[in-house]
């Protein structure tokens, strides 16, 4: 599906080249000038208009050091027990949709100080949920329309602000994912690359649903308390439109100066945004169908996502469960690539979270209380990702995490003056050789961990 949206995306771009400077979301782009948009896309020559306030400034500093969090997706979908998608994917309309899913949307064994719980006890230090996907759905009680979890569901409570104000006791800082792509608005027109058998109106207003995502987006700023970010998704779907993304921007950063903006637009940054995501994918590593080579990797904070088995939202025949292991080595060369890891769980449709999801976040939090001294407060380098793992740093320590022993002495740039080389948490100390330009770390087979071997280097002053 998404290799598709990405080849759509490329050829709706493409005719920028031709036509020259042309308008886009207030800025313009000109095939004469170098810009942001690369490659077989087009130009994007942006006027930075933006100048985030001391808060946002601090909130990025905070992001950064905070590394983990958990992604939710959850909403009537999950009845379906098929994912998020399952309203495009099956084809289904939104009368069908409703009967199905939403009329059956009944989470009696939701229980959000567990769910902020578990995300504590995983070493995660902020939550994203989807407030709103691509169904349109709403997990609020937005006043915009009744196709939300208070008026369209036998459930009847406001979801969000039970999370909100769990999160708020529980000290955990809350995102809110937000679909700009909507299949049920009817405003939501022309239609953009999905959505086209839900049976909506073939008419509507853009300009209108712009109006009605930014009251949404406002009630979400305001009735919820602080809030860390919005998390978009979903303008792929209809990549020539205009969406006035400064106006919403701006909006957000009015109401609430402190929260983050980012976008899964798989771009490089626009004016306006505080983050860059990465969805399933390392920075700059484009392994994904939808990942645009053409993306720059901006210095703003960084965050990659990624599910634990194959799906966002819940699917009871996806068994692919990746490994503890494995997900503390996403988690590991996140950091060392100087991002953030947001783990999704996809909860059950009576709001319990399933014991595989459960298992392997408890065995990270183990695994976060013993080596988190390496992954917090840290960044990436100052030695790129190597074949044998990656490195992070903080203050006048860097931390090498050998998640690949090739079994013989590890050479490393010289970093300067290391006053001490120990296995972390150990404190077993590393034979150090100089080697021209570089060093050479001795380790014995006892030395090495079959998870993570990491190497505490201590420098005679911060770097």
């Amino acid at each position: 599906m998404k290799r598709l949206i990405g080849v759509i995306f490329s050829l709706f771009l493409i005719p920028a080249l031709i036509f020259g400077e042309q308008s886009y979301n207030g800025s313009t782009y000109d095939r004469s000038t170098p810009g942001l948009w690369r490659g077989s896309m087009c130009l994007l020559k942006l006027n930075r208009l933006y100048q985030p306030t001391e808060e946002n400034l601090q909130s990025r500093e905070w992001f950064q050091d905070s590394k983990f969090g958990l992604f939710i997706h959850w909403g009537p979908y999950s009845v379906l027990e098929k994912d998020e998608w399952v309203l495009e994917k099956s084809k289904l309309s939104l009368e069908d949709y409703e009967n199905l899913a939403t009329s059956r949307f009944y989470p009696t064994k939701f229980d959000p100080a567990a769910w902020v719980a578990l995300a504590k006890e995983a070493g995660m230090k902020y939550i994203t949920i989807t407030s709103k996907h691509h169904d349109g759905f709403a997990m609020w009680a937005t006043k915009q329309n009744d196709w939300n979890v208070v008026n369209a569901s036998p459930y009847g409570a406001d979801l969000l602000k039970l999370l909100a104000d769990e999160c708020h006791r529980q000290g955990i800082k809350l995102f809110f994912y937000y679909s700009q792509l909507d299949w049920h608005h009817s405003d939501y027109f022309p239609l953009g690359i999905t959505g086209h058998y839900s049976g909506r109106s073939l008419s509507g207003d853009f300009s209108k649903y712009l109006d009605y995502m930014d009251a949404q987006l406002t009630e979400l700023l305001t009735g919820y308390g602080e809030i860390a970010g919005i998390w978009f998704d979903g303008m792929w779907d209809k990549p020539t439109a205009d969406w006035r993304l400064m106006q919403t921007y701006s909006l957000i950063h009015q109401l609430q100066p402190a929260a983050l903006v980012g976008s899964n637009h798989h771009l490089t940054p626009f004016d306006g945004e505080d983050i860059q995501m990465f969805e399933k994918d390392l920075p700059g590593q484009c392994t994904q169908e939808f990942s645009n080579e053409s993306t720059t990797i901006s210095a703003l904070p960084l965050e990659m996502c990624e599910t634990i088995n194959n799906s966002w939202g819940y699917n009871s025949n996806d068994k692919s469960f990746k490994s503890t292991k494995d997900l503390i080595h996403y988690l590991v060369k996140a950091a060392g690539n100087n991002a953030n890891f947001l783990l999704n769980i996809g909860p059950c449709p009576d709001g319990t979270v399933q014991s595989e999801f459960v298992e392997r976040l408890q065995e990270l939090g183990g695994w976060l209380r013993k080596n988190g001294k390496s992954i917090y407060e840290t960044r990436g380098g100052p030695i790129g990702p190597m074949s044998w793992g990656v490195v992070t740093q903080k203050r006048n320590k860097i931390y090498l995490h050998i998640l690949k022993w090739e079994k013989e002495p590890l050479s490393i740039p010289n970093l300067g003056n290391i006053i001490r080389a120990s296995i972390w948490p150990s404190g077993s100390q590393v034979a150090l050789a100089q080697d021209g330009d570089s060093l050479v770390l001795h380790l014995s087979e006892d030395d090495v961990d079959e998870i993570d071997t990491i190497i505490e280097l201590e420098l005679a002053e911060d770097l």
